[in-house]
């Protein structure tokens, strides 16, 4: 089970730069131009987790694999890109294909890194791309809106659930707002039919202020508006030097964590992002724990049991009997597996248990 999370923005955000220091190559490159990402790169990402030692140490794991998350850099877009300026079509396309988007936004300034709209001003930034996000799923969804008309005039099952949410988008993004706000008050058996039509402005976004050195662990006057911008949409915000990470992911793990205590940083920029994506997506993280290793599993929140089993192989869950489960407090707090069942602890959970976040889980499954 694989989640994607976007990297989009105007040019010379810091995009590329951000991708570079997560996935710690230069497999992007970056430099000073507008269109120097051409073709999306992709780059996975450990989610950090230091619930994962505590078990690995408890366990005596001999390895330690976290779970993953993967990042899309994708090329700049630039006002038009509805109409394919630029490289907009292309780039909207690969827009389609995430499951979330990281706008990052210009929050610094600096005379030698060229703006393509010549000012520097993040939430106008942020409006520029929805707006083209906008007007894009606006034209799809006109196109095809005429043909759902007919089909569910012929009483088409789909075309009858399709019709009223894809008319309540269109008065959405009318008032130019984005497709994700009906989530708010759309009935749980329409979200399905929502995300089937496939919008660029229903995907969940996380905006990304980036900040110049000196600003990393304040903000500015920049990263305030863009923080008023994204709780007036529910959105998640964060606050990132790119320049910062990128030196911190050449750094050994020591080195890093001296040089960003120089900082006033508490952490890495990149870990609040990564768990910021994380969250955005609505995961969770299960465990399996042993000897051999200690092992962290991605799935969405409300996952059952059986489902969360064939996350790991599909045979798990054909074959599902039941989930031998602990809670990470109970596994740490006791001291492991064997204490925490000696005290109750360990629970046998069936088809219906909705795992939850931290769960230490052992399956049975037929073969």
């Amino acid at each position: 089970m694989g989640f994607k999370c976007g990297i989009v923005g105007l040019p010379n955000v810091g995009k590329s730069t951000l991708f570079n220091a997560l996935t710690k190559t230069a497999a992007a490159q970056a430099a000073n131009y507008p269109f120097c990402t051409i073709e999306p790169n992709t780059g996975e990402v450990a989610v950090p987790d230091p619930r994962m030692k505590k078990l690995a140490d408890i366990a005596g794991s001999k390895e330690i694999i976290p779970t993953r998350i993967s990042f899309v850099d994708i090329a700049g877009l630039v006002r038009g890109a509805s109409k394919g300026e630029g490289l907009g079509n292309k780039f909207l396309a690969n827009i389609r294909e995430v499951d979330a988007i990281v706008h990052v936004l210009r929050c610094f300034e600096d005379s030698d890194i060229t703006h393509v709209e010549g000012r520097i001003d993040p939430v106008g930034d942020a409006e520029t791309i929805e707006t083209e996000l906008m007007l894009a799923d606006l034209e799809s969804l006109e196109r095809r809106v005429e043909q759902t008309r007919k089909r569910a005039t012929g009483k088409d099952k789909e075309a009858l659930a399709q019709l009223p949410v894809m008319e309540a988008v269109i008065g959405l993004l009318n008032e130019g707002k984005p497709a994700r706000l009906l989530l708010k008050t759309l009935p749980p058996e329409d979200v399905p039919t929502l995300k089937s039509l496939n919008l660029l402005t229903s995907h969940p976004v996380l905006y990304v202020g980036n900040v110049a050195e000196a600003d990393a662990a304040t903000g500015n006057n920049y990263t305030e508006a863009v923080a008023k911008m994204a709780a007036e949409q529910g959105a998640e915000f964060v606050v990132i030097s790119a320049a910062i990470e990128s030196e911190v992911a050449q750094l050994p793990e020591d080195e890093a964590k001296d040089f960003l205590d120089a900082l006033g940083l508490s952490e890495a920029g990149l870990d609040r992002l990564i768990r910021a994506g994380y969250h955005l997506l609505d995961l969770i993280t299960y465990f399996t724990v042993g000897p051999k290793e200690c092992r962290a599993w991605t799935i969405v929140r409300g996952t059952k049991a059986p489902q969360a089993a064939g996350v790991i192989h599909t045979d798990f869950e054909r074959g599902f009997i039941r989930a031998n489960t602990i809670a990470y407090e109970d596994f740490v707090g006791l001291g492991g597996e064997v204490p925490a069942k000696e005290a109750g602890k360990a629970r046998d959970e069936g088809k219906e248990y909705v795992v939850h976040d931290g769960d230490v889980i052992h399956f049975r499954f037929n073969t």
